[in-house]
This record gives structure tokens, sequence and C-alpha cells, in this order.
């Protein structure tokens, strides 16, 4: 007759009374939490802002901005913590977001308004899919300029096609990077790209101490921000701008939209630049409880319509126009059903490979 261990039973009955009571509290602890208001969940709590550029940077100031007022538009008025987490022209900042960072509301970000179209169009190391990210909206739209030092030979866009303008590059699928490659091969222009710049306002600086020849892609609001006297001084020769509209500022410079004459071209450029529409865009993780994405979404609404908002940006000379979190959303699933045709010559001049999508289809 088998002899029963009498022991092992009692000590196996104990390991299951404990997983069961580890299993009732993971659950309570669940349940709790969801049962949070968001005054509760956000009252006395500081919430992270990662920007993925460097201190001092254009969107840098936007998101110090927000940080100033966004929590007072939120139940429980958080305070906004800005940590500046820099590298691979934003990859390291939308890694984050999208691998590590908690997915309960307590981190937000912005990134470049370049990056969430870089799976579309091929990027073999960006694996993420931006339609999967909760949007907050953006603090703006943008046009923006190439322009060369006032020392440069290269005077006008014509002179672009005849001569080379060495011009900064922040990093892979930083617009910086890959704005000016395709409007080399879509419009005949002459940028050489020189990498290893942090960002554009370094790069701005080393224009200005004659490392580089000029600046391939920077916008209106971070030249009138960080250097007016560039324009008004004419230390800088403004060759075009990406905009539909002139700039009232400088009505006589062209836009590269009616400098390309292949339709197809035109389509390809006009689809790379959709993403001025998301001029400086914020965004949390994927899958945030519905109801805190909500809340941050009209804090930060409610943040961008605020008379003392809109005067503290008057302040700091920094241009803003809401973008809500819905015309983001609309804008990044209109490029994401682009005809084929049109996302296939703009992968042809990016030099990107023919590559199997990196994220599940919309």
């Amino acid at each position: 007759m088998r002899r029963i261990n009498l022991r092992a039973l009692n000590v196996a009955a104990g390991v299951a009374r404990i997983a069961t009571m580890a299993v009732l509290l993971i659950e309570l602890g669940a349940s709790s939490a969801g049962a949070q208001t968001i005054e509760q969940f956000y009252k006395g709590r500081q919430v992270s802002l990662i920007v993925f550029s460097g201190p001092g940077s254009t969107y840098d100031t936007y998101a110090r901005l927000l940080a100033r007022h966004l929590g007072g538009h939120i139940p429980g008025k958080p305070t906004f913590v800005v940590q500046n987490l820099l590298g691979a022209g934003g990859l390291k900042t939308i890694d984050y977001l999208n691998k590590i960072a908690p997915r309960d509301g307590s981190v937000i970000g912005t990134i470049g308004r370049g990056l969430p179209f870089e799976p579309m169009l091929g990027k073999n190391e960006i694996r993420f899919d931006p339609l999967a990210f909760t949007w907050l909206g953006s603090m703006n739209r943008e046009t923006t300029l190439a322009m060369s030092w006032h020392t440069s030979k290269v005077k006008t866009f014509a002179d672009l096609k005849q001569h080379e303008l060495l011009v900064p590059g922040t990093g892979a699928g930083a617009d910086s990077e890959i704005i000016p490659l395709a409007i080399n091969n879509l419009a005949g222009t002459r940028f050489k790209i020189i990498g290893g710049y942090r960002d554009t306002s370094e790069g701005a600086l080393a224009m200005e101490r004659g490392e580089l020849d000029g600046l391939a892609y920077w916008s209106w609001s971070a030249i009138m921000a960080a250097h007016p006297d560039w324009v008004r001084d004419r230390k800088v020769n403004l060759l075009f701008h990406t905009g539909i509209d002139p700039i009232p500022a400088a009505p006589e410079v062209p836009s590269i939209r009616n400098l390309v004459d292949n339709p197809i071209d035109k389509r390809a450029l006009e689809l790379l630049l959709a993403r001025e529409i998301l001029g400086r865009p914020f965004l949390a993780p994927p899958m945030l409880p519905p109801e805190r994405a909500a809340a941050l979404r009209a804090g930060f609404a409610a943040t961008l319509q605020d008379p003392e908002f809109r005067k503290d940006a008057e302040r700091a000379r920094v241009d803003t126009d809401l973008v809500t979190a819905e015309e983001v959303d609309a804008v990044l699933r209109k490029a994401a059903a682009a005809p084929v045709e049109v996302v296939e010559r703009l992968k042809q001049v990016l030099d990107r490979k023919q590559l199997p999508p990196p994220y599940p289809p919309p």
C-alpha cells in the first residue's frame, strides 16, 4: 500500500492558498485602480513629459510651455515634469513610449512631426504602428523653410540646383535628413546632408560659425522664436518654403509645391509634407484607459485655448494653433491609405527598399 506524504500535501495546500490569495489581491488592486476617478488618479501626481530633442530646442520650448499650463486643465491638477530623451532622431523616445512607459496616463511625450510617417514609408529599423498611439493633438501647424547663410554662393532656388549646400542631419528618420533627400530627387536640388548634429538648433549654430552653408528644413515658428534677426537683417537667403499658402511676412519666397512638375512627384511631395499639419505633436503610449485618454485630450485642447496660455506663448514668441487628436488621427489614416504608386515613388526617392509592413495594417 502506497504511503501518503501528509507533509507534502500540507505544503501543496499552503502554496495553493497563497496563490489563490495573490490572485484575489491582484484582482482587488486592479478593481480598486479601475474604480479611481480621474481626479483621484492625478491628484498630487507628477506626470512625465518626454521630449525627444535637447534643452533649448524648439520642441523643448513648446513642451515646457505646455507643461506650465496643462495640469490646470486636468482633474486633480497634476504637475508635468519635462524630461529630455535624446537619440536616433526621436526613435529612443518613441521606443520608450511604445515599449517601456506605463500605460496609465502618467507619461506623455512629444516627437518629431515626421516620425509617425516613417513606418508607412518602409524605414526598416522603425517597428511601431503610429495609429496605435494615444494622440493628444498638436500645438501648431507648421510651414518650414530652406535657407542659406548670407555668405553662401547659393542665394536662390535656381542656385540650389547648381551648387551643393551643406546642411545638418540629426538622425535616421529625422525631417532634417529625409526632407532634403526627397527634395533632391523630386526637384533637382543639391543639398548635402552632414549627419551627427543633436538637433536643428545645434545645426543653426554650426551654420552661424561657418561649419555649414544652410538649413534644409526648419520651421518658420522656430526661426521667429530663436533667430528673428536672421530674416530682419537679411542674414539668411530664404530659398523656398513648404506651405500651401504664402508666408505673410515673406510673400516673395516660392513654395516647393509649385516647383515640382511631374503629377506623381507632386503627390509624393504632398504625402511627404502631410507631417506639417502635425507641427508639434504630443502623444501617450498605446492602450491607455479610455477615460484617462479622454481627460488628457480634453485638457490638451483646453490648454491651447486658454487666454493665459496664449499670453505666455506670445511672450515666448511661440506660434500656437490647436490641431485636435481627431485631426492627427485623420492625417495619419489618410497617409496610410495613400495610393500605392505614390507611396512607392516616395520610397524610391527616399532610397527605401521594398519591405513588408512593420506593423499590422490599419
